[in-house]
């Protein structure tokens, strides 16, 4: 079968014919993978920058976002048959029994950072014809988000994130009201989205559900695609050539979360500056490593200490956060069909992959098209 795989210590990559798995274990379902989205990751390990094969393979399988359709399952399989639409989870436990975050399923706080990812870390991706998984990690699609449930690995990031951040913010329950199921809203909040990519774009679409004013600030020129997929789901847009981080109170008032998606550390640093009292900043961007940047380091923890702020990082998600990007999937597909549909820019085969994988972006979310 057709694979894209990278060979990190030949430093090449292409499209090759890798065996066709079939079940092995009871508990063990085969999909068609229909689609597999390409994001930052994917493109720094086919320019060989990170990236690990399996142990005892010289290539490693690309691929974490992902939609497939079950085509078998084992015989001790439940909630899913053939014909179903699945997402699978990307990380796998480490296997350490002195590791509590993977032994409870919560294998995206691994302590002992020996997990593995699949299309990332020592295990195949799925930007092949088909794949084999256990039926634990996978996740039911309704068919009807079949245009659109490729997009809900990266949505997964502001699950996880948010999740997060109403955690931490109970230390402050009268700053948002309830909705109607008793879960926080942030209506009266503002929340400021750096980056328009699609991680940012699907995160600024989760914060306008939460109930948050939500804004995102960008690079792209007025008038491109990403704006009006902004305004397209309700968010505000700024410019950055048009406003400077100086002047980002002055549009939005209290800044109360800042949801970072661009990984630019010298941004991220700059904005965190305008953060409002009692605020939370929280980091999804993996920044390269350049070196030392000149930071206004007393500033900060001043402001952190004496302003309550709260600051974090977040990567990866738990099932629960999969279910949760699944639901609010659909959700945006009801209120905001048109803003969804715009973050997918094209659709390529998969014999065509080389172009969006090591070229110039297209658009806003290029998916690669695996099953004909």
């Amino acid at each position: 079968m057709k694979a894209v795989a990278v060979f990190p210590t030949e430093k090449r990559f292409e499209v090759i014919d890798h065996p066709e798995p079939s079940l092995t274990g009871p508990d063990e379902v085969k999909m068609k993978v229909l689609e597999v989205g390409v994001c930052g990751t994917d493109k720094e390990i086919a320019a060989f920058e990170y990236g690990w094969p399996p142990d005892g393979s010289q290539y490693l399988i690309l691929g974490h976002e992902s939609l497939t359709q079950v085509v078998d399952v084992g015989k001790n399989v439940k909630g899913v048959k053939p014909g179903d639409l699945v997402v699978p989870t990307v990380r796998r436990p480490c296997g350490d029994p002195g590791c509590a975050p993977c032994k409870g399923g919560r294998q995206d706080f691994c302590s002992t950072f020996k997990f593995t990812e699949r299309g990332i870390n020592h295990r195949h991706g799925f930007m092949s014809e088909y794949i084999v998984e256990d039926a634990q990690y996978l996740n039911p699609v309704p068919a009807e988000l079949l245009d659109a449930a490729v997009l809900v690995e990266p949505l997964t990031i502001a699950e996880k994130g948010v999740a997060q951040m109403w955690d931490v913010q109970k230390r402050l329950p009268w700053t948002f009201e309830n909705k109607p199921d008793g879960r926080p809203s942030g209506k009266g909040l503002n929340a400021l989205i750096l980056g328009g990519g699609p991680v940012g774009l699907l995160g600024a679409m989760k914060f306008v559900l939460e109930g948050f004013t939500t804004y995102v600030y960008s690079r792209t020129p007025p008038g491109a695609d990403i704006e009006s997929v902004v305004k397209g789901f309700g968010a505000h847009y700024i410019h950055a050539e048009n406003t400077g981080i100086d002047d980002l109170n002055k549009v939005i008032g209290s800044i109360d979360v800042v949801y970072e998606a661009v990984g630019l550390s010298s941004l991220a640093y700059n904005v965190m500056r305008f953060l409002g009292s009692n605020g939370a900043f929280i980091f999804t961007g993996v920044p390269a490593l350049h070196g030392p940047a000149p930071v206004d380091v007393d500033s900060i923890m001043r402001d952190h200490v004496l302003k309550n702020r709260v600051t974090f990082g977040t990567v990866n998600c738990n099932i629960g956060g999969f279910k949760e990007a699944i639901a609010d999937i659909g959700e945006f597909k009801k209120r905001w069909p048109n803003a969804l549909k715009s973050i997918i820019s094209q659709r390529v085969p998969i014999d065509k992959v080389h172009e969006p994988l090591q070229g110039k972006a297209a658009g806003i979310k290029t998916i690669i098209s695996i099953a004909q």
